[in-house]
This record gives C-alpha cells, sequence and structure tokens, in this order.
C-alpha cells in the first residue's frame, strides 16, 4: 500500500491566498453545465456505472447493526441485478468500499470476507471523535488504532474545525501527523475537513494544505452532519488545492466529497469537473471517492432507465 508521507510543514503556500467567490461560482458553471448537457445516452451510462464504483457506500447511524452492516456489504458487492449485467461483467461491478463506524468495522470484514470481496472492496471507518472532533487527541488515535485492528484499510478522520477557525496550523498539522503516524502503511488516511463550519473557503483552502501536508492521501469535503456538506464550489476551492500540491510535491492527492451527493446528476459534475481539472487520472478509487449512502439508490434507478433506451 502507497501511502502519502508527511512533508515539513511550509506556511508560504497559506500566505496571500485570495479567492473570489463569484468567480469559483463561474468556473464551476463553465466546468459543468454545457457538458453535463452534450452527453449522450450511452455516455450517461458509462458516467452511471464509473460513480458506483467510485462510491465510499456508506451507514453511519447509531441504531446501526449487524444485520444492516451485513445488507451494506451485500448491496456494495452486489449492487445490480445479475439479470441485467454481462455474466463476465457481474463479479467486477461493486462499490469501492464501504464505510462504517469503528465499532462495526469487524461485521464489515467478516461479511466482505464471506462475500470474497476482502480484496475487491474497502474497509473505511470513520475515527478520531466523529462528527465533531472535539475528543482528546489520545483517544482519537486510540480510535484509529482500534478500527485497524478490527480490519479497516481506510481512515476517514476528522479535524477539529475549532483549530481552522483559530488558524492554528501547527497544531492543525501537528494533530494530523500523529493520525497519519497511527495509521501507518496499513490504512490510507482521509482527512475530513468539515467544510461547513470551517468559516470561510480561504480557511477550506489552507486547511486542505496543511492536511495534505500532514500525510493525508485523500482530503474529504464532510461528515455528512454539518449544515453545509459537499458542493461543486468548495469542491473547486480544494481541487486547486491538490493542483497546487502536486506542482509543490509531485504528490497526487485524491478527493472525496461527502454529503448532498444523492443522484448521478450529481456525481456526474462532480466527475466532469474532476475530468476537466485533474485529468481522468483522477477518476479512478485510488484517488476520487463519493462517500454516499443514498447515491446507489439513484444508481441503480438511472441503470435500469437509460438500459431500456439503448436498447
Amino acid at each position: 500500500m502507497i501511502v502519502n508521507q508527511e512533508i515539513p510543514l511550509d506556511t508560504i503556500p497559506l500566505e496571500k491566498v485570495y479567492i473570489n467567490l463569484r468567480s469559483v461560482e463561474r468556473s464551476v458553471d463553465l466546468l459543468t453545465s454545457s457538458l453535463i448537457k452534450q452527453q449522450t445516452p450511452a455516455q450517461l451510462l458509462n458516467w452511471t456505472l464509473k460513480a458506483l464504483s467510485l462510491t465510499d457506500l456508506t451507514t453511519l447511524s447509531g441504531d446501526d447493526t449487524k444485520t444492516n452492516v451485513e445488507r451494506l456489504c451485500f448491496r456494495a458487492a452486489y449492487p445490480l441485478s445479475e439479470r441485467t449485467v454481462n455474466p463476465n461483467l457481474y463479479e467486477s461491478i461493486h462499490t469501492a468500499a464501504v464505510c462504517v463506524y469503528p465499532s462495526r468495522v469487524a461485521d464489515a470484514h467478516e461479511s466482505l470476507k464471506a462475500l470474497g470481496k476482502l480484496d475487491k472492496i474497502q474497509i473505511a471507518a470513520v475515527a478520531t471523535g466523529f462528527p465533531s472532533g472535539q475528543y482528546p487527541l489520545h483517544t482519537r488515535l486510540l480510535e484509529i488504532q482500534y478500527a485497524i485492528e478490527q480490519g479497516a484499510t481506510e481512515i476517514d478522520i476528522v479535524v477539529d474545525r475549532g483549530l481552522v477557525l483559530q488558524n492554528d496550523w501547527e497544531k492543525l498539522y501537528n494533530e494530523i501527523v500523529q493520525m497519519r503516524q497511527a495509521c501507518g502503511s496499513k490504512a490510507h488516511l482521509k482527512t475530513i475537513l468539515g467544510i461547513g463550519e470551517c468559516g470561510t473557503m480561504v480557511n477550506v483552502y489552507k486547511a486542505s494544505m496543511v492536511a495534505m501536508m500532514a500525510g493525508s492521501d485523500f482530503i474529504k469535503t464532510s461528515t455528512g452532519k454539518e449544515a453545509v456538506n459537499a458542493t461543486l464550489v468548495v469542491g473547486l476551492v480544494m481541487i486547486r488545492a491538490i493542483q497546487e500540491f502536486y506542482r509543490i510535491t509531485g504528490k497526487k492527492i485524491g478527493l472525496k466529497p461527502a454529503g448532498g451527493v444523492r443522484t448521478v446528476k450529481d456525481a456526474v459534475a462532480w466527475m466532469i469537473m474532476i475530468q476537466e481539472t485533474l485529468g481522468n487520472a483522477w477518476l479512478e478509487p485510488e484517488l476520487f471517492r463519493f462517500g454516499a449512502s443514498g447515491l446507489l439508490d439513484d444508481v441503480e434507478k438511472q441503470y435500469y432507465t437509460l438500459l431500456s433506451k439503448l436498447k
């Protein structure tokens, strides 16, 4: 497993950051609106299957049980009806990961093992005091350790947004570095910024840069629990940070929008924006994911609708 190793904190990229929100909004419109309208049914079918393959199928409810995690894993492994899929492709169509609380990781591991999908579908665990991040650091680090011991291959940490609001970039960096070290080479680190509680787009950009310097393999928009979650506008701000980090270091860092991506239309807009900015290399599970619980419902619906149009 290749992971992003931390680099020393460099505050120079955090200086003189200015974001013109109207300009970002116009850029998003230019990057997505016309291109979405140009897609043919065949292209939309391909995008639909691509969205499925990039999804972290998620359950983060207070009433999660072993039974509903088993259902989640089966759906992640076999999301479409065998009758409608080419038999040669049936086994290869699945989501990128399942995402659960640390206490449900063992259930996911057991379920995917029984399905023979442990080597195909990642197990992501939200950790470090999800969703607030307002817990002592040592307990957050123990949460990471516990999730990995239970079988997690990806850890979705959540940052303390108070540090972002106070612009305490050094402390934020140091905390994420320790979380990176807790993951070691056993799990990828996906850092949730909680963009709806970061205050400004400038803060989102700076937090993105600090998270990548600290060793994050992905930067993720939201927990899904904030009032504002994944929007294309904030996504483009984070993409610009990823582009700048790549220019500085040569390292490719992934992006995960989470919260609010509920339809194939939403997903296509994100994927087209990624294609037009970061390029096709990012449209793979190693560098782009959707964190979603409801997206798969619309993927199924649109898949069958588009399939009937093409017959």
